[in-house]
Order: structure tokens, then sequence, then C-alpha cells
């Protein structure tokens, strides 16, 4: 499984959930609504889910190894990391 493209669609400065992403696999396989989430210790990224009939989340897709979950969270959180610090560095410029 290859991580082909990470789009950060939306970010938040409120709030627990810090950003919504999508990724593509493969170049073929695109999955949307991962969540970036601020823990108690760390960020992480959550995947698709919905409220099931007992008022539980469900992830809708999900990586079945832990190191296919590492593959991606680590690298969905390298481009977030990358995208804030260009905002950071654009908001510097344009402070100038």
């Amino acid at each position: 499984m290859n991580i082909t493209d990470i789009k950060i669609r939306k970010l938040f400065s409120e709030g627990k959930v810090k950003a919504i992403v999508s990724i593509i696999l493969d170049g073929e396989f695109a999955v949307h609504d991962l969540k970036i989430i601020k823990g108690v210790e760390r960020l992480f990224v959550a995947m698709p889910n919905r409220r099931s009939e007992d008022g539980r989340f469900q992830d809708i897709v999900h990586p079945i190894s832990s190191d296919a979950r590492m593959q991606i969270e680590e690298a969905v959180l390298g481009k977030y990391k990358e995208v804030i610090a260009e905002n950071a560095e654009a908001t510097d410029s344009s402070e100038e």
C-alpha cells in the first residue's frame, strides 16, 4: 500500500478536531473524512466513521494491521505539520 496523495481539506483552530483529510492509496482508491484529533497526549488520526443505532461510532474503513495504521498516521500527520508550518510562514510574511 502506497499513499500517493494527501489533501488537508479543512483546518480548525478551535476544538479537538484539528483537520479533515483525504488520502489516495496506490493512485486508485480514495478515503475521505479522516480526522486529525488532538488527544490527551498527542495528535492522532481517526478513520471515517458513522454513528450506529446504539449511539456508538464505528469506523467505515480502517487499516487491518498496526503497521498500516502507523504508515497512514505518520504520513497524514507529517503532511498536516507541513501545511501548518507553511501557513505560519505565510502569516509571518504577510505581517512584514
